[in-house]
């Protein structure tokens, strides 16, 4: 019997290693003699890089991306490039910077404003240039943007964030240097980490999983079982910070190739609405929509094929191989929950989430292009109840729920 068949991505290069950072000026050289440098975060890594470029002759500019960008952000990112004449971008940071300097470099090309190439809420135009050169260091283990081919950037005008998405846009290279990441702050490495858990999940039991990225997917999330709490615990964990980047990795390309669920359909207008980190959003949700798929897929078959992959990924999440798939399935969702619990994520509720909002995000929800991709369609009712559950911040969640 022949596999499915498919196509899949990648970014051209991946470096990774730890003290990979120091190849940056000659790795960027190649590309040009003007950089410019999307950062956020501290700023410590921006001045490392700053040296190594300045040391391998390159002329320099920065652009600090505060906060997950928005149109006006990557239109201003956009003018600093093509005011200082940049060659290559470099987007060393968290996903908001990473998706920043991907913006910037496909507009420094084709031209126009971020909001002509958006999907949902834009005008949704093509991206037919590859994008200028640039390069993608992260520094958190999370959103795996240094190898996704879009960049979501909010619109708050309209109340929705949404991507730029083309073949054209990813990196030259991923430069990661898992070392980058040892300074960053516990919750950072908690919301960020379950953000790549929460996609290499959602990607293996998407409607576009395929071998390639199920290969992947359960590499990446036995990495993620055993190193995020780690992590968290202890930042200078070599180890875990080297396993938590190379799961991000793979949860980048994952998605891209395969596609996300429901969980990622909710981050798209809550994040959009109210000040929630990304990963927050995740973490809080990722129990209660795996429940709900479950709960849905039992209801339609008791042995439909799909309940084998919650079962894989109860196994990966406990590292027992001999526990029994109703065990396993009930395993994916206990563990989620007590991650939660474990790396302190706050109910949704800290960030003003209401009652009153549970309606008209879910309706906005609909509209993102995650949720078609969710292995199950689920009925309004459900969606509200699962978003009313990571108001709450409930962890009592059972899968007949």
């Amino acid at each position: 019997m022949s596999l499915t068949a498919f196509e899949f991505f990648s970014v051209p290069r991946i470096v990774f290693s730890r003290g990979a950072l120091a190849r940056l000026g000659q790795l960027a050289a190649g590309f040009g003699n003007r950089a410019v440098i999307v950062y956020n975060g501290g700023e410590s890594n921006a001045e490392r890089a700053q040296k190594i470029l300045l040391d391998s002759k390159l002329a320099i500019s920065t652009f600090r991306q505060k906060g997950e960008p928005t149109v006006n952000d990557i239109d201003r990112g956009l003018e600093t490039a093509r005011s200082f004449g940049a060659q290559v971008i470099i987007g060393l940071g968290g996903g908001s910077a990473i998706d920043t300097a991907k913006a910037v470099a496909g507009l420094l090309t084709n031209g126009g404003s971020a909001l002509d190439y958006m999907e949902v809420v834009g005008k949704g135009q093509k991206i037919i240039k590859p994008a200028a050169p640039w390069i993608a260091i992260p520094t958190t283990a999370g959103t795996g943007a240094e190898a996704t081919r879009n960049a979501v950037i909010g619109a708050s005008e309209r109340k929705f964030k949404a991507s730029i998405r083309s073949e054209q846009l990813p990196a030259r290279i991923a430069l990661i240097d898992p070392e980058l990441g040892m300074s960053t702050p516990p919750q950072v490495t908690a919301s960020s980490g379950m953000d790549a858990l929460c996609q290499l999940i959602e990607s293996y039991t998407s409607l576009g999983a395929q071998p390639m990225t199920d290969a992947l997917a359960v590499k990446g999330i036995e990495l993620a079982a055993r190193s995020l709490v780690r992590a968290h615990r202890d930042g200078a964990d070599a180890i875990a910070r080297e396993e938590m980047s190379l799961a991000a990795l793979w949860s980048g390309i994952t998605l891209t190739n395969a596609g996300l669920g429901a969980v990622h359909g909710f981050a798209a207008p809550l994040g959009a609405n109210f000040p929630v980190p990304h990963g927050t959003i995740c973490a809080a949700l990722l129990p209660h929509v795996l429940a709900a798929n479950i709960s849905a897929i039992r209801a339609r078959s008791e042995n439909d094929p799909l309940l084998q992959r919650y079962a894989a990924i109860g196994r990966l999440l406990t590292d027992d191989k001999k526990i029994s798939e109703s065990e396993a399935i009930d395993s994916a969702i206990r563990c989620t929950i007590d991650l939660t619990i474990q790396l302190q994520i706050p109910p949704l509720s800290r960030f003003g989430l209401s009652e009153r909002d549970i309606q008209p995000m879910v309706q906005l929800a609909r509209a993102a292009s995650s949720m078609r991709y969710n292995p199950i369609e689920l009925s309004n009712e459900v969606l509200a109840g699962v978003l009313r559950a990571g108001i709450k911040g409930e962890m009592n969640t059972r899968m007949e729920n």
